[in-house]
């Protein structure tokens, strides 16, 4: 087997067996990479609010004979803003690429800009609302806005190239597979410049002596790829496997589908070929893709800010029941209020969740070894009321909002130990793992639909479990929305098995 020497970008993966994972920055914790389609929302997001600024700060500041402003510009100065950044998406001003160069971004930028006020003018005219605004605001915030759209450029062109040279703009990459495949794929990684990966090493289940390609080390074999995904920082499964190895491609994917990685195989090696749009590409190698990530980095910032935002409004909103909740739960038994539990969160990693205390202090059960049954004496009087009616539930909003393990909406957290019958769940459910793709929630598709409480049968979690890769599949912010307005219309109409 001929070895291929790989410089440059690619070869700042492992080089050998010196290169230690917590150095090359893959151990979990280590500063994690940042998303082009990241930075462009947060770019959209930066610009929109500066225009919309700008303009109330300019009719503040030089449009004189007023205390207030006049609700025109409170409608005409976000609508403007909002219109620039559509246009400007529409102009390709925010795509990773533009937003590295000059020449495209500050001329797309400018001529959305442009559109956007010559719109309001238009409008305005139409409705004989032009006296209503000022021509010195207007020349002033046009003049102050493009000069402040042009040095966003250059801050956003200033930090990318940063962020490039760094190397957080890299996607951590696995090849799995070896032999010539694997080889063949490298090479042609290697020459196309704008890939933007990271290879950080190789698994193979044929022996180290076949798929040791250059400085790249074989990590492991196939059955260690899963454990090593979810301790190690991964963005990227490259499968180099040729298509007619379809056992081996098959068990391989049905490992592999429990990770949040995307998951690609090489079409290099295949002697199939579709339409161009069947395709996807990291630079200009063509991929097929198998799996993707639940959430893109525009999703997860999204789902992020609607946790934070509605979990603090919700915070404030139910103190006071959380209050009286807690006094009773101190009052009506001896022991602690907040019970602890270790549970499975995002990616199989370990969570402490907080829940109101529902059981005599000396008879918890954090591990969750033996669940809670109709009319279980080791639950107190006060518990099966907070636990029917999900009042226990309330103090994982610190969790969503302090700690950030937790969703407001997702899969539910499950004990570790946590049992259908006397089998573990895990034991039950064929990819029973999938479920930890997405972060957890305190509520969820599963509990709005009546597979919330006890568990004592297989049937019982198998339903609850394809509720929760139902969701996985098909997340949008508006079903997050439908699923906490269904929640508490569901605590009353379907709380049977709950107790």
């Amino acid at each position: 087997m001929s070895d291929v020497s790989i410089s440059g970008p690619l070869a700042d993966g492992l080089a050998g067996p010196s290169g230690s994972l917590s150095q090359r920055g893959l151990a979990t914790g280590q500063t994690a990479p940042v998303s082009l389609s990241a930075v462009s929302l947060i770019a959209r997001a930066v610009d929109c609010a500066f225009l919309i600024t700008l303009g109330l700060a300019v009719r503040w500041l030089y449009d004189t004979g007023e205390q207030d402003i006049a609700i025109q510009y409170w409608l005409a100065i976000p609508g403007v803003a909002t219109l620039t950044i559509w246009l400007a998406g529409l102009f390709h001003a925010y795509r990773g690429a533009s937003l590295k160069s000059l020449l495209v971004s500050i001329p797309s930028v400018l001529a959305a800009w442009i559109i956007a006020l010559l719109v309001l003018l238009t409008i305005a005219f139409f409705l004989r609302a032009g006296s209503d605004f000022s021509r010195l605001w207007l020349g002033l915030w046009f003049v102050s806005g493009s000069a402040g759209l042009v040095a966003s450029r250059l801050v956003w062109r200033a930090r990318i190239t940063a962020l490039a040279n760094s190397g957080r703009l890299d996607r951590n990459a696995v090849i799995v597979g070896g032999g010539d495949s694997a080889i063949r794929l490298i090479r042609a990684l290697e020459t196309s410049r704008t890939a933007g990966i990271r290879i950080v090493g190789l698994f193979d289940d044929r022996g180290h002596d076949r798929s040791a390609v250059a400085n790249y080390p074989t990590l492991g074999s196939f059955d260690d790829l899963v454990a090593f995904a979810r301790t190690s920082r991964v963005d990227l499964l490259i499968i180099a496997l040729p298509m007619t190895a379809e056992a081996r491609l098959m068990h391989l994917l049905k490992k592999l589908w429990v990770l949040p990685v995307d998951i690609r195989v090489s079409a290099l090696s295949s002697r199939l070929r579709f339409r161009p749009r069947a395709y996807s590409y990291i630079g200009d190698v063509p991929f097929l893709d198998i799996f993707d990530k639940p959430l893109s980095a525009s999703g997860a910032i999204a789902k992020t800010v609607f946790d934070r935002v509605i979990g603090v409004l919700a915070l404030i909103a139910l103190s006071p029941v959380m209050a009286a909740v807690a006094l009773a739960v101190k009052v009506t038994s001896p022991g602690p209020v907040l019970f602890r539990q270790k549970r499975y969160g995002f990616n199989n990693e370990l969570i402490e969740v907080y829940k109101f205390r529902s059981m005599y202090s000396e008879q918890s059960d954090a591990n969750a070894t033996r669940l809670v049954t109709r009319g279980d004496p080791r639950v107190t009087p006060l518990g099966r009321f907070i636990r029917k009616t999900s009042l226990d539930e309330l103090p994982q909003l610190f969790n969503v909002v302090f700690k950030g393990n937790l969703s407001l909406v997702g899969p539910r957290p499950h004990a570790v130990h946590a049992k259908a019958a006397d089998a573990l769940y895990q034991d039950v459910v064929d990819g029973y793992y999938a479920r930890h793709k997405m972060k957890p929630g305190i509520t969820g598709w599963a509990q709005i639909n009546g597979w919330r409480g006890e568990t004592d049968t297989p049937e019982k979690i198998q339903r609850r479990v394809e509720c929760d890769l139902h969701y996985i599949e098909n997340w949008s912010i508006l079903r997050d929305a439908y699923i906490l307005m269904m929640t508490p219309i569901s605590l009353i109409s379907k709380s049977e098995a709950a107790y």
